[in-house]
């Protein structure tokens, strides 16, 4: 029997967790699996020890996979194919590391936004697309401090133009309505808009072959411009999301509005933007 497959099955239908979730469970099921021979009887103690000392993770990444396994035998236990939870006399203690948050110098983020100063430049229709989309969505994240995975979700219904709202698809399926206050940046977006509308599609940010751009495919667009840039430091989009919330703050904006415009479901995951804000003051 294909436990694997009926927890990930369980999981979609009484959780409502999206793809990217179920996925991440069934890996780090896979990787269980491969490593435990007697999975209804598992040494979960060689199995940790297995993954800091062979694999070398992080107590981050470790922990993730033992809450995974600890629902697995939940599930299991309840499903009486098992008698107890190996979890049941065993407990866990990690020290988690706290890093700050990366950011962007403010003079990095105006050469980010120098490269885009006259898309109508370039030397072919199809340079001249991709230069307009590369400009809409680098200041989008810049401005806004979305996700990259939500910028690769946007579609043309979620623009509103008469309140220069986009309509965000959050983590854990949540919504949030960002407002455009740049001017500079809403013509970005419009002018996008309009092409793609043109075009007949649905998603505002799409690839060369007209697909929804994918998480790497904007990885690699944010490469090229801060290669372009000559960035100094090396970077990766989301420092854009973490300049964005530090900046924020340190200009004086509250914790409570930064949480719902960053989507955070904690305050506390905001809080962090304080102490770099701290460290800045003081520079």
């Amino acid at each position: 029997m294909n436990y694997i497959t009926d927890f990930v099955n369980f999981l979609r239908a009484t959780k409502n967790l999206t793809d990217k979730t179920l996925a991440a469970y069934a890996s780090d099921l896979n990787q269980f699996f491969a490593f435990e021979k007697s999975p209804l009887a598992p040494d979960i103690c060689a199995f940790i020890a297995h993954l800091h000392g062979a694999l070398g993770l992080k107590d981050t990444s470790v922990r993730r996979k033992i809450i995974t396994l600890k629902l697995f035998y939940s599930y299991m236990c309840e499903r009486d194919r098992i008698a107890s939870s190996p979890f049941a006399k065993l407990k866990f203690r990690f020290r988690q590391e706290r890093r700050l948050p990366k950011t962007l110098a403010v003079s990095d983020v105006s050469k980010l936004l120098g490269c885009f100063d006259d898309p109508v430049a370039a030397p072919t229709p199809f340079a001249r697309a991709t230069a307009v989309r590369d400009a809409a969505l680098i200041d989008l994240l810049i401005s806004t401090g979305i996700r990259i995975g939500e910028a690769a979700a946007i579609t043309l219904n979620d623009i509103v133009a008469s309140d220069r709202t986009v309509l965000i698809h959050g983590k854990g399926r949540k919504q949030r309505l960002i407002y455009i206050s740049s001017a500079v940046t809403w013509n970005r977006l419009t002018t996008l808009a309009k092409e793609r509308r043109r075009d007949g599609g649905v998603h505002l940010f799409v690839n060369r072959y007209g697909a929804p751009i994918s998480v790497h495919g904007i990885e690699h667009i944010y490469k090229k411009y801060a290669k372009k840039a000559r960035l100094a430091t090396h970077s990766t989009p989301h420092y854009l999301r973490h300049t964005f919330a530090t900046n924020l703050l340190a200009n004086g904006a509250d914790l409570r509005s930064v949480q719902e415009i960053l989507g955070h479901a904690s305050v506390a995951t905001t809080q962090i933007y304080t102490e770099v804000t701290t460290l800045r003051k003081k520079q």
